[in-house]
């Protein structure tokens, strides 16, 4: 029975866009990182809200291997609205749990302090692998006093280097 990772997409993107140098993930490594090193068999990858000009970025997430969920909205709210999913996340976990979905444990991929209840009931139940967090400088403190063994950073260079999109090489 393998792990399940949630992706909190907007926190990956802007956690390592900020980081300094910033960098981005190519979201298929990240999958085969996760296979790898936590033994995740389903990736979930959370976004706000559909929009027809990110088709692309829809399309290679599905091309990656992740599983892609979208935060519901009223329609006449899109514009006004940031697309929070970290209730869309507990929500799926909690669900999973309730329902007795079998699963080994969850792999988290934020540094929002939001889901810092869910870690710790997690924890409790014995269902929690890791926290991994985009970007060390705006990580929560709350984390802290879980431990390393509850959390690790993908700005690592050791992680980074596995993970990174590499800059395409242009001719002489």
């Amino acid at each position: 029975m393998g792990n399940i990772a949630y992706i909190d997409g907007q926190n990956l993107h802007m956690g390592t866009r900020s980081c300094d140098p910033a960098w981005k993930v190519d979201l298929a490594k990240l999958k085969v990182y996760l296979e790898k090193k936590y033994d995740v068999t389903e990736a979930y990858y959370f976004l706000g809200y559909v929009q027809d000009e990110n088709e692309d970025l829809y399309d290679s997430i599905q091309k990656s291997g992740l599983i892609l969920k979208f935060r519901e909205h009223n329609s006449a709210m899109l514009g006004k609205k940031k697309g929070n999913v970290d209730s869309d996340i507990i929500f799926s976990v909690m669900k999973k749990l309730y329902k007795g979905d079998p699963f080994g444990k969850v792999v988290l991929i934020s540094g929002d302090g939001d889901y810092k209840m869910l870690v710790d009931f997690l924890i409790e139940e014995n269902k929690f692998e890791k926290v991994l967090f985009p970007n060390r400088k705006y990580a929560s403190s709350l984390y802290k006093k879980l431990g390393r063994k509850y959390f690790a950073h993908l700005e690592d260079e050791d992680v980074k280097k596995k993970i990174a999109l590499q800059a395409k090489k242009r001719g002489p």
